[in-house]
């Protein structure tokens, strides 16, 4: 059976991508399209900030896209010396808070170390955040995308628990995406389950995908990364098939393979 997952493929140096590789795990042929594009902004004045670990009381990651803007402004000579120097030693001192593994293992490539990344989902990162922290606290520096979900935010400030949100990207339709989804289907037909991976996916693909589907869209088993990618399904009005336990590529494999049974309701 296929399966189609709306998602960036892995770099293609670190191996293959563990999504088809888990999938194929259970004979399910796994295909990648990729969803959205990103343009990162403001990248002085995030290395501003990361100059200062002084002024603030830690680090929030809740998505690798912020990891890779700080490699990106470490690609200059003068910046990474800074950083490897003294900064990343400092910022060691802080706590480091992240949400999944892809987001831990890229906070690892830049020296850190993260903390918090079983939390699967920004609402748990909250709780995990507010057990940890004080309130009236120095503030924790976040990185994020234009269109972050106000959860995280929402639940630190009820806390008293100060957070600098600093916008290091924003997010656009991938430019080759409808021509993408027309040629798989063209060329495969309609996939027995696609996964969504964030709620701007769903925004940018499911009227695609339903239209491309016609008559056969009942059939289709959707699959969520997390609850918040399952929610915006819902809201469009999509009965979502499962959801993977933690945002990892077992969890979502496994998920997938159990609603595609013949039993599953």
């Amino acid at each position: 059976m296929k399966v189609l997952l709306l998602k960036d493929p892995k770099d293609k140096d670190s191996g293959p991508d563990p999504y088809i590789k888990e999938l194929g795990s259970y004979s399910l042929e796994a295909t990648l399209i990729p969803v959205l594009s990103f343009e990162f902004t403001s990248l002085d004045s995030l290395f501003e900030k990361l100059s200062h670990p002084e002024c603030y009381g830690g680090l929030v990651f809740t998505s690798p896209r912020a990891l890779e803007a700080i490699k990106i402004c470490l690609k200059e000579k003068s910046k990474k010396e800074a950083w490897s120097k003294s900064l990343k030693q400092m910022w060691n001192i802080k706590p480091t808070y992240v949400v999944g593994k892809a987001t831990a293992s890229l906070v690892e490539e830049i020296g850190l170390i993260p903390q918090g990344e079983k939390a699967g989902n920004a609402e748990k990162l909250a709780e995990y955040i507010c057990s940890r922290e004080k309130p009236n606290s120095s503030a924790l520096l976040f990185p994020c995308g234009a269109l972050k979900r106000e959860v995280l935010p929402t639940v630190l400030r009820g806390k008293g628990i100060p957070l600098e949100s600093f916008t290091v990207y924003q997010t656009t339709q991938h430019p080759d995406l409808q021509e993408a989804l027309s040629s798989y289907f063209s060329q495969q037909g309609v996939p027995a389950s696609v996964a969504f991976f964030s709620p701007s996916g769903v925004k940018f693909c499911l009227q695609h995908i339903q239209k491309l589907s016609g008559d056969l869209i009942n059939q289709v088993k959707f699959a969520a990364i997390g609850p918040s990618t399952a929610e915006a399904l819902q809201s469009a009005g999509v009965a979502v098939s499962c959801t993977a336990g933690s945002p990892t590529a077992q969890e979502l494999a496994a998920a997938i393979h159990t609603a595609l049974q013949p039993h599953s309701c």
